[in-house]
């Protein structure tokens, strides 16, 4: 670790076998645990929380002050997983009161030029694409996908194991399951070829099918769908993870394609 070129602040707790290379720059309170690598010029600020076997590329700058005017200095913290890559130029900022940290999972892909901003909470095996510009407060659930180029609007929600198409603009909560593409975004068909890369059988996939042609393709408003769904399908994992998802949208959910207004 000893890296002469680099900046490490003495209070900042390093485990003895991270790889600092030359220009780096290692702010106060911070910890960076075993087996991690931190590239050239990558800046690692106050508050980060980066835990073993990670990749920070050049450029990249963790927990930075949040790019949020009510921030007035609170003591707040950025959590990196495990094994996640964070690529080159990528920027996430700390928390701010509203939850107090950031947090990017275990086994996370973050490419190049993403931002992940303020209070954003983003779970495990995710894969957030280059550009991808993270609004404050997103939660992005377990395993999935957001590509390149999307812009996520302020607390948005993206479910787990969903599919984002690049470039889209996500105004409305993206329930678990699903892929979303088109403009505006709305639901294009459920993620069957990430669920079964997943270990997901096709007794699962088509149950969760049947939920959504209810919610999206039956002509029924929200409420009366998540009704007949309770009605029609047993209970299950992926049924009651749909249903919670939708009943506790606080945006409101993309529209179905087939839906007059996708609005």
């Amino acid at each position: 670790m000893n890296q002469p070129l680099a900046y490490v602040h003495p209070e900042a707790k390093i485990a003895q076998n991270v790889v600092i290379e030359p220009f780096v720059t290692i702010h106060k309170n911070v910890e960076i645990g075993e087996g991690t690598w931190i590239g050239s010029n990558a800046v690692i600020m106050e508050g980060a929380r980066i835990g073993q076997n990670c990749k920070i590329f050049p450029g990249a700058v963790v927990s930075s002050i949040p790019q949020d005017l009510k921030f007035a200095g609170e003591v707040t913290t950025t959590h990196i997983g495990d094994n996640t890559v964070i690529r080159e130029y990528v920027t996430v900022s700390r928390g701010t009161i509203d939850k107090m940290k950031t947090v990017i999972g275990k086994n996370c892909l973050v490419m190049a030029y993403a931002h992940v901003a303020h209070d954003c909470m983003v779970g495990d095996n995710c894969i957030i694409g280059n550009s991808v510009q993270m609004a404050g407060h997103v939660e992005v659930g377990d395993f999935a996908i957001v590509s390149a180029a999307t812009l996520v609007h302020q607390f948005a929600k993206i479910g787990a194991h969903a599919f984002v198409s690049g470039g889209s603009l996500v105004l409305k909560d993206v329930p678990p399951f699903v892929k979303a593409a088109r403009e505006p975004l709305s639901y294009a068909g459920i993620n069957s070829i990430g669920m079964r890369r997943r270990g997901y059988v096709s007794e699962q996939i088509n149950e969760i099918q049947h939920v959504y042609r209810l919610l999206f393709m039956n002509g029924l408003n929200n409420s009366q769908a998540l009704d007949k769904i309770e009605v029609e399908l047993s209970p299950s994992r992926e049924r009651d993870e749909i249903i919670n998802f939708v009943r506790n949208s606080g945006r409101g959910i993309i529209k179905g394609y087939f839906a007059k207004d996708a609005s």
